[in-house]
Parts: structure tokens; sequence; C-alpha cells
């Protein structure tokens, strides 16, 4: 290990070293510090805005739906029995933490001023609020009774602004069956998401009402809502709840289905599956500086020291343990980087959670400030990747020392 030992010093004295060399050490130990931040930096940013996006779109469709079939074939809501048998099977199946009753029917908000088509989603008091009370703005949730209408609205903030809406203003809804109905609602709460395509398509209020107004029986309803414990598992849990209840029927005819958020919405976690794509495109062009720079770093160093390769080698020195020599000295340079970039990288992460310093157009990109979230695995990942390349890369540039004579390297100035 004598060969660790020298490296280590002439690491603790690479100051000492000639101007070439020491620029040359800083430039290989800034490429590292550059690659490693911007690669935890682009991880961190790509998983929080996927977590962003999808826990948004998730608030407004949870995981899996339970469907009436035709729902999906025909593009109209179709109603489908959820009964307390429906709802044990489901809740019995491995990985589904909740099961929730919804409503839903299109209509129209109309003001003296303006007027907008909108889908009414009716949730029960089993309803998991907290997607909607993460994102209230204004006012307060409707009560979701599912045996008394309140008269309550939820509406977007996008939709409060178009109509010229604030909390406690009454507003009339109108339906359209063979005749045109109308109900009249209080804005009670505001709510945004950011989300345009939803948050200027859906109002929320008791499922009473909207079960009301689409003249169901007493067990049907639109659809069940199921979360499960891990996203992870969608596909899994999805094949089980298929398993459990698609293409059987309800006591009215109507055929179960259970589709996934996924399919559901698939552009938009096709959208999302891209990012990936990006995030590889980062990390391969950031390995590729760090491993350049280190290179041409060490290059220039094993040439400066050509003097003292041609004492070791009449010392009895093997090409194969200077080397080795070179390559700790290069494990010294990347690890100062990896430490470097690592602080860089987390206090600008810390910056940005707690300060936002860094702000987006929410109408673009969906979201207020960048989102960040860390992921531990996913860093220790980056920092042994680019140790491991950046040493395999330093291999072959390594067996220059092998044409070095000592003769003539001792008398190299």
């Amino acid at each position: 290990m004598y060969t660790w030992f020298i490296a280590r010093r002439l690491f603790l004295h690479s100051s000492d070293a000639k101007k070439v060399s020491r620029s040359a050490i800083v430039i290989a130990t800034a490429g590292v510090v550059v690659g490693v931040a911007v690669m935890i930096i682009s991880v961190c940013v790509v998983l929080g805005f996927k977590g962003e996006i999808q826990q948004k779109v998730l608030g407004f469709g949870s995981h899996i739906q339970v469907l009436n079939y035709e729902s999906l074939t025909r593009g109209v809501s179709s109603p489908i029995v959820i009964d307390e048998e429906i709802k044990s099977r489901l809740k019995g199946v491995p990985g589904v933490r909740h099961v929730q009753r919804f409503c839903v029917k299109p209509g129209m908000l109309k003001t003296l001023q303006s007027f907008r088509g909108v889908t009414f989603r009716g949730i029960g008091p089993e309803y998991d609020v907290s997607f909607l009370q993460d994102h209230l703005v204004e006012g307060r949730l409707p009560v979701f009774s599912d045996t008394t209408s309140t008269g309550d609205l939820l509406i977007s903030q996008r939709l409060a602004q178009q109509l010229m809406l604030k909390c406690g203003d009454d507003i009339y809804a109108y339906f359209f069956e063979q005749n045109v109905r109308a109900r009249r609602f209080t804005v009670c709460g505001i709510f945004s998401t950011n989300l345009t395509d939803f948050d200027n398509a859906i109002v929320y209020a008791d499922l009473y009402t909207v079960k009301s107004l689409l003249k169901l029986d007493s067990e049907q309803y639109s659809g069940a809502e199921i979360t499960i414990d891990d996203f992870n598992k969608l596909d899994e849990v999805s094949y089980l709840v298929s398993s459990e209840i698609n293409h059987k029927q309800d006591a009215y005819g109507a055929n179960y289905t259970s589709p996934t958020i996924r399919e559901l919405y698939p552009q938009i976690f096709s959208w999302l599956d891209l990012l990936d794509m990006d995030v590889l495109v980062i990390l391969i062009l950031m390995i590729c500086l760090s491993g350049f720079t280190m290179i041409s770093g060490l290059l220039i160093i094993i040439l400066e020291r050509t003097n003292f390769i041609g004492v070791m080698k009449a010392l009895g020195a093997t090409n194969g343990s200077i080397r080795h020599l070179f390559l700790y000295f290069a494990v010294f340079i990347i690890l100062r980087g990896l430490i470097l970039g690592n602080l860089i990288a987390f206090a600008l992460i810390f910056a940005q959670k707690h300060f936002g310093l860094i702000h987006l157009n929410p109408e673009i990109y969906y979201v207020n400030t960048v989102p960040l979230q860390v992921n531990v695995p996913y860093i220790i990942i980056i920092n042994l990747a680019t140790l491991f390349i950046s040493l395999i890369a330093l291999i072959l540039p390594s067996y220059i020392v092998s044409n070095i004579h000592p003769a003539r390297s001792i008398r190299f100035e």
C-alpha cells in the first residue's frame, strides 16, 4: 500500500506543485464538482416535478377507478352499482387502502357576465378530502353529504376569475336533458392546483345533489375510486382488482371495469415518462464532462511528474505500481470533487425548498416554483457511478507511464 501513501502525500502537497499542475488539479476537481452538482439537482428536480404532477392528477382521479364499461366505450358516464358488497370486496384486495364513491354530471355555470361548461363531481362523507384541503385558497370545503343537499359548491380559482365569483356568491347551474333543469348553488370555497385542464372542468358538490340530478337508484353511482398503498405496485394491484370484479355484471346488467389512472390519462403520464430521457441525457453529458476533465488533468499531472516517475522506476517501482499511484491520486481528486459537488447541490436544494428562489409560470409548468424531491438511493448511485466511470476512463491514460524511461526522465525538466 506504499502507492496509496505516496499518492496521499502528493495530493496533500499538491499546492507545492508547479503552476500548470495546480491548474490541472483545480480544473479536474471543478469538472467533478459541476458534473455531480448538476446531476443531483437534475434528478431531484425531475423527481419533484413528476411527483408533484402525479399527486395532483391522483387527487382528481385516484389510482384506480371502478366504472361501467359503457363509460369507457361511449365516453359518457353510465351508472354502476357500488353497494356494500362491492366495496367490501374491493377493500379486501391486497394493497388497497381506501374506496370512495362518486357521481359526475356535466352542466353549465352561468352568471350575468359569462358562462362555463363544467363537470359536477359529487362526493360523499367517506371521500378523502386532504387533496382539496391542501389546495384550498379561499373559503371552506362543502359538507359532502350523501343524505341531504347542502347547496354548497367548490370551484377552482380559474373558474372564479372567469365568472367573477367569490366565496358566498350564488350561482345558477343548468343541466341539459330532455328539458333544461336549473339549480342554485352557493360558492363556499375556491381551490387551485394549476392543472389547467382539471381546474377549468371540475367543480365539487355533495354526493346527494349530483346523484339526485342523475336520477339514480339507491346503490347506483358513476363509479368508485380506489386508493392504493404504493403507486409503484399499481399494475399489480390493478390486476388483482380486475380479477375480482372485471367483466362481472351488476343487478342492472352493467359490466364492471377498472382502468388505472395511467390508462385514463395516458398523455400526462407519457409526458412525465419522457422526462426520464431528459435526465438520462444530462447524466451522460455530466459524467462525460467529469471524465474528460479528469483525463486531461491526469495526463498533465503525469507529464509534469516525469522526473518523479523516473526516480520511482530507478528505485525499483514497476509500471503497474506507478499506474496505481496515479489512479489513487485521481481518486483523491474525484472524492474531493464529489464532496464539494454534494455540498453545493444540497445547499441549492435546501434554498429552493425553503425559500422558493426559482419561480415558474404555472400556465406552462403547472407549478409555481421548481419542485424538488431528494432521493437518497439515487444520489448514492450518482456518486458511486461518477467515481467508478471516471476511474475506468483513467485506466488507459495511466498507461503513459510505461513509455517513460528512468535514464531520460531523471534528467527531464
